[in-house]
């Protein structure tokens, strides 16, 4: 691999970032913004459009052609193409994610093993889509992961459901090992959180050993975590495999710190912003110190996060395409953090979510809620886009 040459990162082109949007998507974006920049409708959305759907209304038309296309690939894969053929011609690759929540049913969880094996074997030999992902509540009951992270013992009939999460995993993750297709654990809720840290050492000790393949999430927004990633590597480096990092800050704040007071015990979550900030740098700088044995995928919407990514690469001369380092941002959002560092020869992946409207609501609200929620993040968007409708004379 070649060192790419150095060149300064400019987050506010929007020629750039937004070089693969017509003038009509890009308009249509800047309305979504502009209703999602508005709390109370961010707020009494999520309820008013559940009802609609429950009674049957006729209102899927109008989602489909209006937040869940800003935000989703489509209802399928094969609906996903035009997503992803856009997203190539910048050079920004696909992480497909099947973003179906809250079943409770074996046929379900089976069904959903399926389908995210389908996205591994969509994206065998295909460049465009690098890395894959899964939930590992698309495939076991919540309440069962949270028995077990609570030491609770099982009975048998919950001993065998285990087991055939286990089992579920392990094909999702052996599929990728057998296609060479890298697959990530997303984090979730800390009450169940070990025993996906568990599950997901276990699947990179079993197909680690040749190449990063496994990757588990390590939310930084708890305080706990930076130093379970230092354990994590020595652990791995020890018993001699690679060790997989997907480094987030984290999604479920208010549900965390809700749930502590609640019952009574301290808060997995940073004291405040700063405290997460720092963390999430220091784990960038502690992947990249130790890249021959880690693979880093660093999803943030964080613009100094990002800087100082592509500076760490510069100062410790590893190739912009480096294959153990991605950048990744969600589909809808921070286009000019995604397009202006992969024009920087940077990897760059967006996931893209998808699945039937009615399921993939919940995905959507949060996607609106925390557009709101992170500060700057909806004026940012708003910001960037009318600086390109302005470049382009709309």
């Amino acid at each position: 691999m070649e060192i790419s040459p150095k060149r300064t990162l400019n987050f506010d082109d929007t020629e750039i970032a937004f070089r693969s949007k017509s003038n009509a998507e890009l308009n249509a974006a800047y309305l979504l913004f502009k209703v999602i920049s508005s709390n109370f409708l961010t707020k009494v959305g999520p309820p008013i459009t559940n009802f609609f759907l429950n009674v049957g209304l006729p209102i899927q038309p109008a989602i489909k052609a209006t937040i869940f296309k800003q935000f989703c690939g489509g209802e399928t894969i094969a609906e996903c193409e035009k997503a992803i053929a856009q997203l190539a011609s910048a050079n920004v690759g696909t992480i497909l994610d099947y973003s179906v929540e809250g079943e409770e049913k074996e046929e379900v969880f089976d069904f959903t093993c399926e389908e995210i094996i389908r996205t591994i074997l969509r994206a065998a030999g295909d460049k465009r889509i690098p890395i894959t992902v899964f939930k590992i509540t698309g495939i076991a009951r919540f309440a069962l992961l949270e028995k077990l992270d609570a030491k609770q013992p099982l009975n048998a009939t919950e001993t065998a459901e285990f087991e055939r999460v286990k089992a579920r995993c392990e094909k999702i993750c052996r599929t990728g090992f057998e296609k060479g297709v890298p697959v990530m654990i997303d984090a979730e809720e800390s009450w169940i959180q070990e025993t996906i840290d568990d599950l997901a050492i276990e699947m990179m000790r079993l197909f680690n050993r040749e190449r990063v393949l496994i990757y588990n999430t390590y939310q930084l927004y708890r305080h706990d975590k930076l130093a379970d990633l230092k354990a994590d590597h020595l652990i791995a480096k020890e018993m001699g495999y690679f060790l997989g990092v997907k480094l987030v800050r984290g999604a479920y704040m208010e549900k965390e710190r809700k749930r502590a007071v609640e019952r009574g015990y301290q808060s997995p979550i940073q004291p405040d912003k700063k405290s997460t900030d720092q963390d999430y740098n220091a784990g960038v700088n502690y992947c990249i110190t130790n890249i021959k044995e880690i693979g880093l995928v660093c999803g943030t919407h964080n613009e100094d996060s990002c800087r100082l990514l592509a500076q760490l690469l510069d100062q410790y001369n590893i190739p912009h395409n480096h294959p153990h380092v991605y950048f990744s941002q969600l589909l809808g959002m921070s286009d000019n953090l995604s397009f202006n560092l992969s024009d920087a020869q940077y990897n760059v992946a967006k996931y893209v979510p998808y699945g039937p409207i009615k399921a993939v609501m919940p995905y959507l609200f949060r996607r609106a809620q925390e557009n709101t929620s992170v500060a700057g993040q909806t004026s940012r968007e708003l910001n960037l886009i009318l600086k390109e409708k302005k470049r382009r004379r709309l």
